[in-house]
């Protein structure tokens, strides 16, 4: 919560000063041309229909935009073709890369001969299978297998054909696979039915069953604005799973946590993955992506805005520019670092 209200706070400047940062941001310096190492050079974004995942993708763009690059307005992709694109150079980065839950889309893309990825944008996310506590405590339930129970998955329905309905991920985001894998290898078939869809408007569903005191049960990661609505330990429950399973190139990961929890998911880090040719043309974006880092909480705290319906191209904008402000000195400091690589 102070996350927001500092976040809220900083956003809630006066017009002018916002419209001074903003100039301030967009505007080429007039200084030495070292200073502008990517003058004359363009660069096309990437990102996923997630309205979640703009913040990160701008603040990167405003960057950019400070070194010089001609940053032409982000393109919205499905991560499996973005990753392609990128490889191909047909684009120039993603700010929003998951690894390893990406790490499909990265080895088909081609992998590290033609992708680039160094430097951890914004580490520890978390992902797995949630229920709201009140059930979790009063039926003892703390393990997704013991939804093989049809008297535990009959809490969840809501479709009425009595079995336990999962919110998931959406098809091409990567967790599809995991939960399908899951639901297969724990024995989960009969008595689960995995709800896909648009994920933002069933996690709405979900979260007004919560609200109504319905049992719920759905797929969750951080960062997210969920997480500051349905707060952990207090509303709702990780499950674990009883053991390690993951398909495809992940298959054989450990995905127990240093907790000693096992939801199931490895932790993931999220990287700014971009065209490897073109990084090694331009030395200095390669190491603004390599020195670039974001908490997970200001993430989700500015999430949780966009959710409260701050959405907009220009409410995006507004928290990009709030975010730099109260960390100008770090943002200096990576222009700094990209401006040194570039001589």
């Amino acid at each position: 919560m102070q996350a927001i209200r500092r976040l809220h706070t900083l956003i809630r400047h006066t017009a002018a000063i916002a419209a001074l940062s903003l100039t301030a941001l967009a505007a080429p310096a007039a200084h030495a041309v070292d200073t502008q190492p990517g003058q004359g050079v363009k660069v096309v974004v990437l990102k996923s229909s997630l309205a979640e995942e703009s913040f990160q993708t701008v603040l990167v763009m405003k960057a950019l935009q400070q070194l010089g690059y001609d940053v032409a307005p982000y393109k919205e992709l499905d991560y499996p073709l973005a990753h392609m694109a990128v490889a191909s150079g047909d684009a120039t980065l993603i700010a929003n890369h998951w690894n390893p839950h990406h790490s499909e889309f990265y080895k088909a893309a081609g992998g590290d001969s033609k992708l680039s990825r160094k430097g951890v944008y914004s580490a520890g996310a978390v992902q797995g299978y949630m229920i709201d506590r009140k059930t979790a405590e009063q039926y003892g339930i703390t393990h997704l297998d013991q939804l093989k129970d049809p008297k535990l998955a009959r809490l969840f329905d809501s479709s009425g054909d009595g079995k336990a309905d999962l919110v998931g991920p959406n098809a091409g985001w990567g967790g599809e696979a995991v939960v399908e894998h899951h639901l297969d290898t724990f024995g989960l078939r009969p008595t689960v039915d995995y709800v896909q869809g648009n994920y933002t408007a069933l996690i709405s569903e979900t979260l007004a069953r919560f609200q109504d005191g319905k049992p719920v049960l759905f797929y969750a990661w951080t960062p997210h604005w969920l997480s500051n609505v349905l707060r952990t330990g207090k509303d709702v429950v990780w499950l674990q799973v009883p053991y390690s399973a993951m398909p495809g190139v992940q298959a054989g990961t450990d995905t127990q946590l240093a907790n000693g929890k096992n939801y199931g998911f490895p932790l993931n880090n999220q990287y700014i993955v971009a065209n490897k040719e073109w990084v090694a043309q331009n030395p200095a974006a390669g190491k603004l992506f390599e020195v670039m880092q974001v908490p997970l909480a200001d993430i989700s705290a500015q999430n949780r805005l966009v959710h409260q319906g701050e959405k907009s191209a220009a409410d995006v904008e507004r928290h990009a520019d709030a975010w730099i402000r109260a960390h100008q000195k770090t943002f200096d400091g990576w222009l700094a670092q990209a401006r040194a690589a570039a001589k």
